[in-house]
């Protein structure tokens, strides 16, 4: 009886901790707003930022290539 307690009090805690990281999505204007930012380097956290991105570029541009691979 108490472990199916703390098991449901650990799911529901699991559950509420998901829905509070969701991040909402960004307004046309947010989106705009950023986008001028990043153009002339404005952003808060721009280095990071940057970095990320770059991040996010390097990642895809290895997935491209795995993909190349395993058709070739």
């Amino acid at each position: 009886m108490i472990i199916r307690n703390l098991l449901i009090a650990l799911v529901l805690s699991m559950g509420l901790g998901v829905a509070a990281c969701q991040k909402a999505e960004e307004t046309p204007m947010e989106k705009a707003t950023d986008a001028f930012g990043d153009a002339t380097d404005t952003r808060d956290n721009e280095e990071l930022k940057d970095a990320g991105e770059d991040a996010e570029d390097a990642m895809e541009n290895a997935g491209d290539a795995v993909e190349e691979a395993v058709e070739d």
